[in-house]
């Protein structure tokens, strides 16, 4: 057997590769994939075999995917190419007569309107036509899309949005990926739909609190018109496009499409999800 992630050199990709040895997964039967493969030195030095792969480039993914039992589709980060580039992993995955094809979805993906989540969309109803046993992972936000901000957010004493009240059900990538690792370990998981969120959903106007109480400084949280949002975030350098998306993303959040009901996360980790407090106390400090 062997377990193809792809994107590994991204965080998710790295954690699920730690979730997998530390479920006894032998070295040996990971294959760790990506274009920046001397990120993975570390892995590939305890035994971790690591493949280049672009998924632009369809003879690198057949190549990577040679053996391969399972594959963990990890959604690519251009956005506006996803696509293509994951049906390339798809039909490769069929090709080589993949036993599973587990792919990190969006939450609510049947059902929000997000602009995120068109090409999650896609690349859902193209797996469900391919005829490649698959699961999908509906993953809500990442705790670190917050926290890797703290930064910033406290420098301006406050937490910028569009979201509202409404309240988003994040977890960590950590989390995520001892998730994955639990469906790629597991049998029958063929047809598997898994929607993904934390324990304790939040609104922004308590994340702002926390943030607040935790540094011992006030940060409040403002709400701006979707518009505005978005141009604020240009002004801190994210590219137009890139900015409206987001932005976008928090008026999901407002209509609930980032809420996750049920506890599929908490069930596959065997633990209760990362509580929102302790990322962000644990993130203060490191600050």
């Amino acid at each position: 057997m062997s377990i193809v992630i792809t994107g590994a050199t991204g965080q998710l990709g790295r954690h699920v590769i730690e979730a997998l040895l530390q479920r006894n997964v032998p070295a040996a039967e990971i294959v760790a994939t990506g274009r920046s493969i001397e990120k993975l030195a570390d892995f590939q030095d305890h035994g971790v075999q690591v493949k280049p792969m672009d998924y632009s480039d369809p003879s690198s993914v057949a190549q990577a995917l040679k053996g391969a039992s399972k594959v963990l589709l990890i959604s690519g980060s251009e956005v506006g190419k996803r696509v293509d580039q994951h049906r390339t992993v798809i039909e490769a995955s069929k090709a080589e007569g993949v036993g599973l094809v587990a792919y990190t979805s969006i939450a609510n993906a049947d059902t929000t309107g997000m602009k995120l989540a068109a090409e999650h969309q896609a690349t859902e109803a193209i797996l469900k036509d391919s005829g490649v046993p698959f699961a999908i992972l509906r993953n809500s936000w990442y705790l670190e899309n917050y926290t890797d901000q703290l930064p910033g957010t406290l420098a301006q004493g406050a937490l910028a949005g569009s979201a509202g009240e409404g309240k988003v059900s994040a977890a960590s990538r950590a989390d995520y990926a001892e998730a994955a690792a639990a469906v790629l370990v597991a049998d029958d998981q063929a047809g598997k739909v898994y929607e993904l969120g934390g324990d304790h959903a939040f609104t922004l106007s308590e994340l702002a609190q926390e943030i607040s109480a935790a540094a011992n400084k006030p940060v409040a949280y403002q709400d701006l018109p979707v518009e505005d949002y978005a141009g604020l975030l240009v002004g801190f350098g994210i590219p137009e496009q890139f900015a409206d998306v987001l932005a976008d993303s928090d008026l999901g959040i407002a209509r609930g499409d980032l809420l996750v009901s049920g506890s599929d996360l908490r069930t596959l980790i065997g633990r209760p999800t990362t509580p929102m407090p302790v990322a962000v106390r644990s993130a203060v400090d490191a600050a």
